[in-house]
């Protein structure tokens, strides 16, 4: 299936704050020089806050990870879970179509989704909430037909039930999900014929429907208002947890477990001060700003693209800051290159580019490879 950017696109992208904070998190997991690493992370997360990937999202993460844009491309067209246009405001409907499924009655399913939401995949609807795709196994073949209906599963369904689900769904409810025939889970559907006693003391829902009632998020943005899953290589607690629990299971749920050898648990750990300009980590260089111009000097500003590492944007970024000239770059030392590298969203590409050493020879008239290479291959024309 040719997968391609939708024809119209927004003007811009950015991350709530809430987000924002997530994602720098999601970074923090792989190695410096490594950080492309959270690129599916990343984009399913801009996707979860606007439905679908625009083109200004795939861009804005890429450069956020210090990635040219067509790689971020490559991975967003290659997985079938990042939706390349718009869906329904309310939900995407998935369909799965595979063997067991479509046995069990997934073309009624498809047929409910023509009729009450678009004639073809993709498509929305009249009044724009839904959409509908069919897909491959969802892994629920117990329980078929199923359909994932944003984060959730509904399964064992049929055209009656599922037709009814996409009404509530319209009308602003939210349908419990997980087997819709009075089925626990997955056993037999004809009842246990085994651990019978089960019955007698189980919860209302299985594990994963109890979890999803409680969260009540099926189809929700993830917009930044909803308390953060938090994760244990970072030590920030949302500011109210909830009385529920929620927050507190998701801190704890790494309790008692050895965080390395020493055998000291993830949340027995001391937290280290957080670092500062003015007050460094141990290891790290003080900041100090260096020369900055207001404008390029008479003669116009040098081409700083002829700098491995170096686009288009950013270029703009280095002018925004006040660099114009190879020679300004080629007296950063470390503390300039500290201060210069915590206003880049990539940090380290300075050092690992050898922007510095390239800029000398620049800035002295010479060539180094990469430039030759740029020029014969008209790189930014």
């Amino acid at each position: 299936m040719l997968r391609r950017l939708y024809h119209e696109q927004p003007d811009s992208f950015t991350y709530t704050p809430a987000n924002l904070a997530w994602a720098e998190a999601q970074i923090t997991k792989y190695p410096e020089g490594r950080q492309a690493s959270a690129i599916i992370p990343l984009l399913w997360r801009a996707q979860e806050q606007e439905g679908w990937l625009t083109r200004p999202a795939i861009e804005y993460v890429a450069d956020m990870l210090g990635m040219a844009h067509i790689r971020a491309l490559e991975v967003a067209s290659f997985y079938f879970m990042f939706q390349l246009q718009p869906v329904g405001s309310v939900a995407n409907i998935q369909i799965c179509g595979t063997t067991t499924c479509m046995i069990c009655g997934a073309g009624e399913l498809i047929a409910v989704c023509r009729d009450k939401i678009a004639p073809k995949p993709h498509m929305l609807s009249a009044d724009g909430k839904f959409s509908w795709e069919e897909v491959e196994c969802l892994g629920a073949c117990s329980n078929a037909p199923m359909a994932q209906i944003g984060k959730d599963y509904y399964e064992d369904l049929t055209a009656e039930r599922f037709a009814e689900i996409l009404d509530e769904l319209a009308a602003g409810k939210v349908p419990v999900p997980g087997p819709q025939n009075g089925r626990y889970a997955s056993e037999p559907a004809a009842g246990l014929t085994t651990l019978k006693d089960f019955e007698s003391g189980r919860t209302q829902y299985n594990a994963s429907v109890d979890r999803a009632v409680k969260l009540g998020d099926t189809v929700k943005r993830i917009d930044g208002t909803e308390v953060p899953i938090l994760t244990p290589w970072v030590r920030d607690a949302a500011p109210d947890a909830p009385s529920d629990g929620t927050a507190t299971d998701n801190a704890d749920r790494s309790e008692g477990r050895a965080a390395d050898e020493t055998g000291v648990s993830k949340q027995a750990a001391p937290v280290k001060p957080v670092a500062t300009p003015e007050a460094p980590a141990e290891g790290e260089v003080a900041e100090v700003a260096p020369e900055i111009l207001s404008g390029p000097r008479e003669g116009g500003a040098d081409d700083l693209k002829m700098l491995k590492g170096v686009g288009p944007k950013l270029e703009q970024t280095l002018n925004d800051l006040g660099f114009y000239h190879f020679d300004q770059i080629a007296a950063w030392g470390p503390a300039e290159v500290a201060w210069v590298d915590n206003r880049l969203t990539f940090k380290g590409r300075i050092e690992r580019d050898g922007w510095i050493e390239q800029a000398a020879k620049l800035a002295a008239g010479e060539e180094t490879e990469f430039a030759k290479r740029a020029k014969k291959d008209k790189l930014y024309d």
